[in-house]
């Protein structure tokens, strides 16, 4: 799949079918040609609300969901399963829903190091023969995780939280991908706003001080030809690893900045010597 350095992330439309349709549609005629979404946004509603969107673009797109987070019956919240069979049931529901006969790419949507790993590969495997997914890959940060799939299975791609305020990646996965040629699709590029305009709170395992840190260095970088966003999302495309940046986009302004990135300038090695100076690089704790 050739897909564009900047995708969809479709967690952040609203519930209004027209007005999803409106941004949707804009952002293919802006170049974004990957739309990811998961059975568990808005139950399912995301996937219905998409699927009617690019229901007359499907030759044009490509069209990723997860699964792995069922519904408790109440509606309480979710409960964690990856088991094959739970899986081959709801990709029928997801196809349905998306109003398409095959996914190009379905994500597991989690994961931990007690899985029934081989298990919940038999289900992609199988649905990767029927042509029910074109192919298939997993949502994960958990460093033990993705060494397991990395040698058992044939994933293509590893969604993970990457930016500034999240190096992790760095000190492992994301070299450890490169060399297996599996994509990353890089979620979070700015931190929850916190790297662009929300006031600071403590972030993973930095203080407010630190995250006021990282944010005034990206304020530093940033003017009339590539502001705040745009170089928060410069710092995550630099590194050679990652495939694109899963923008979660609201906005027609945030749609045409996120896709106006790369008409803005490249990082310098000072400039990103400085971004990477201003807070100490995290690591992994636990999951390695």
């Amino acid at each position: 799949m050739r897909i564009s350095r900047i995708a969809f992330g479709c967690m952040s439309l609203g519930d209004e079918d027209t007005a999803n349709e409106k941004i949707l549609h804009q952002a293919l005629d802006l170049g974004i040609n990957f739309f990811d979404t998961a059975d568990l946004y808005a139950k399912g509603m995301n996937e219905l609300s998409v699927g009617k969107a690019l229901k007359h673009h499907r030759d044009k797109v490509y069209i990723a969901t997860k699964v792995g987070n069922q519904w408790r019956a109440d509606g309480s919240g979710w409960d964690w399963n990856p088991r094959k069979g739970y899986i081959l049931t709801q990709v029928e529901k997801s196809l349905q829903r998306l109003n398409i006969d095959y996914i190009d790419l379905y994500q597991l949507h989690g994961g931990t190091i007690d899985d029934p790993i081989d298990n919940t590969i038999e289900a992609f495997e199988l649905l990767q023969q029927q042509g029910k997914i074109r192919y298939y890959g997993i949502s994960s940060i958990r460093p033990n995780v993705i060494r397991e799939y990395i040698k058992r299975s044939n994933i293509v791609s590893v969604m993970m939280q990457y930016s500034l305020l999240d190096r992790r990646p760095e000190e492992a996965c994301l070299s450890l991908l490169q060399e297996n040629n599996i994509g990353v699709l890089a979620r979070g590029a700015v931190a929850q706003g916190l790297l662009i305009n929300k006031p600071p709170k403590a972030y993973l395992n930095y203080s407010p001080q630190e995250v006021e840190k990282a944010a005034a260095a990206v304020q530093a970088l940033s003017n009339n030809q590539r502001n705040t966003a745009q170089t928060a999302l410069r710092f995550v495309l630099h590194h050679p690893a990652i495939t694109t940046a899963v923008a979660g986009i609201r906005t027609i302004q945030q749609l045409e900045e996120a896709v106006g990135v790369f008409k803005t300038p490249l990082l310098t090695e000072n400039d990103l010597s400085t971004l990477q100076q201003a807070v100490v690089a995290n690591k992994y704790e636990q999951h390695r």
